[in-house]
C-alpha cells in the first residue's frame, strides 16, 4: 500500500482511505452490518490505515458500525477521522456532548482527526463568532482529539479565506478530473500544500460516476497507449498531486475494495507519473461527459435567490449528472437530500423571476419539471 505524510502531523497514512458513507445496505436501507464489518476489517488488515466517517452518515449509525468493526486490536493500528456538523452545535455544551457520544459509538478514548463538517462561506462567519475552534482546542488539550480539521464543498475564494484563518491540521475537499474548474480547483490543492496542511480528497470518482465509461468515453479510453480501467485513471489523476495525503473511496463491495487495494499497491501510483498525453486524454474524457449534459446551466447563480427556496443550479447539477454519466440512482439519492432541505423543484410556483435573469436563456420552469420527474422518488432512512 502506498503511504504519504499527513501534513505536519508526522503521521504516515495510506494513500487509499476508506470512506464510510457508502457502506453496504440491506433492502430496508439500513447498514448490512456483517458485510460492513467484513469490508472494514479486510481493509484494515490489508494496508488501509485511514477511515473516514461522520456524525450523520447512515442515519447516524456509521460511527457505531466503524467502532464495532475495529474492536479487537485494529483500532490501535488505524487513524479515525470523523466530523461534527455546525448545524448540530446549537450550544457550546452540544459540541462536547456530541463528541462524547461519538467517542462512545466509535468505542475509543480519542479521535485522531475531528472535522467541522461541511464548512462553507455561508456559515464561516458564525463559526468564528461562536469560537467553535476554541472548543476543539480544548478537546485537543484534554487528549480527546489529536488533529483539528474541516471538510469543505464550495469555490476557491471562501476556501482560501478559511484555510488562511487558522493553523489547520487537515482539510478535506472534493476533487476529480471533472472538477478542475469547480469546487476548490487545482489552485486550492496547491494552496493547502504550500501551507503544510494535510489534504484529503473525497469524491475522486464523483459519487461513483467515473467508475464506468459511457460509449463515447469508452472510445477515448480505448485509444490510450496504456490500458487502464476508468477507476484507475480517476485515482491516478488525484494521486498525481504530491499535496494529497489520502484519497477516500466509499467502497460498498468486497470486489471494489480488492480492486482498489490492487491499484494503490502499484509502485507507480504516485505523484508526477501522469504523462502530458494522459492529461490530454482525461481532458477529452471530461469534454465527452459534459457534452451529454441535459441543460446548459453553468452554475452562475444569477437565478438566485429563488422566492420559494428552490436551489435551481443544484437541481440542474443533479439532472446533468444523471444524463452525463448515464447513472440515475446516485443523482436521485443526492436529490433526496435536496428535497429534505425543501430546496427541490417541486417548490417552484412558476413565478418566472429566474428565467428573466438567466444569461443562458434556459426555460427554467419547464426544465425544473422535467428534472423533478426524473429525479424524484429515492428514499432511505
Amino acid at each position: 500500500m502506498q503511504c504519504r505524510p499527513y501534513g505536519k502531523t508526522g503521521w504516515a497514512v495510506s494513500l487509499l482511505g476508506m470512506g464510510c458513507m457508502r457502506l453496504p445496505r440491506l433492502d430496508n436501507g439500513r447498514v448490512d452490518r456483517q458485510k460492513a464489518y467484513e469490508l472494514i476489517r479486510y481493509a484494515a488488515d490489508h494496508g488501509v490505515n485511514y477511515f473516514d466517517t461522520a456524525f450523520g452518515y447512515h442515519g447516524r449509525t456509521s460511527e457505531e458500525v466503524l467502532g464495532e468493526a475495529l474492536e479487537g486490536g485494529r483500532r490501535e493500528r488505524v487513524i479515525i477521522a470523523t466530523k461534527q456538523p455546525f448545524g448540530e452545535m446549537k450550544t457550546q455544551a452540544d459540541i462536547r456532548r456530541n463528541l462524547e457520544n461519538t467517542l462512545k459509538k466509535l468505542r475509543t478514548d480519542y479521535l485522531d482527526v475531528y472535522l467541522i463538517h461541511g464548512i462553507n462561506g455561508g456559515i464561516w462567519a458564525d463559526i468564528k463568532k461562536r469560537e467553535i475552534l476554541k472548543e476543539y482546542e480544548k478537546f485537543r488539550d484534554e487528549g480527546l482529539i489529536r488533529a483539528i480539521a474541516f471538510s469543505y464543498h464550495g469555490g476557491y475564494d471562501a476556501f482560501e479565506e478559511i484555510l488562511d484563518a487558522y493553523d489547520w491540521d487537515m482539510c478535506q475537499v472534493q476533487h476529480n478530473f471533472m472538477d478542475t474548474n469547480r469546487e476548490v480547483t487545482v489552485k486550492g490543492i496547491e494552496l493547502a500544500g504550500k501551507k503544510g496542511c494535510a489534504l484529503v480528497v473525497m469524491e475522486p470518482l464523483r459519487g461513483g460516476n467515473l467508475s464506468k465509461a459511457t460509449e463515447s468515453v469508452g472510445a477515448i479510453y480505448d485509444k490510450a497507449s496504456v490500458k487502464r480501467s476508468p477507476v484507475e485513471w480517476a485515482f491516478r489523476y488525484i494521486a498525481n498531486f504530491p499535496q494529497v495525503s489520502t484519497i477516500l473511496s466509499g467502497m460498498t463491495t468486497m470486489e471494489q475494495l480488492k480492486e482498489n487495494l490492487e491499484i494503490f499497491s502499484r509502485e507507480d501510483v504516485t505523484s508526477g507519473k501522469l504523462r502530458d498525453e494522459d492529461l490530454v486524454m482525461l481532458a477529452k474524457v471530461k469534454a465527452a461527459y459534459e457534452s451529454a449534459a441535459a441543460t446548459p446551466c453553468t452554475g452562475c447563480e444569477y437565478c438566485l435567490p429563488c422566492p420559494q427556496n428552490v436551489s435551481i443550479p443544484t437541481v440542474f447539477d443533479r439532472y446533468n449528472t444523471a444524463k452525463m454519466f448515464d447513472a440515475l440512482d446516485p443523482s436521485r439519492r443526492t436529490y433526496m437530500f435536496l428535497t429534505r432541505a425543501g430546496a427541490d423543484a417541486s417548490n417552484c410556483v412558476e413565478c418566472g423571476a429566474c428565467e428573466a435573469k438567466c444569461p443562458q436563456g434556459i426555460k427554467i420552469i419547464e426544465e425544473l419539471k422535467t428534472a423533478h420527474e426524473l429525479l424524484n422518488g429515492w428514499y432511505e432512512e
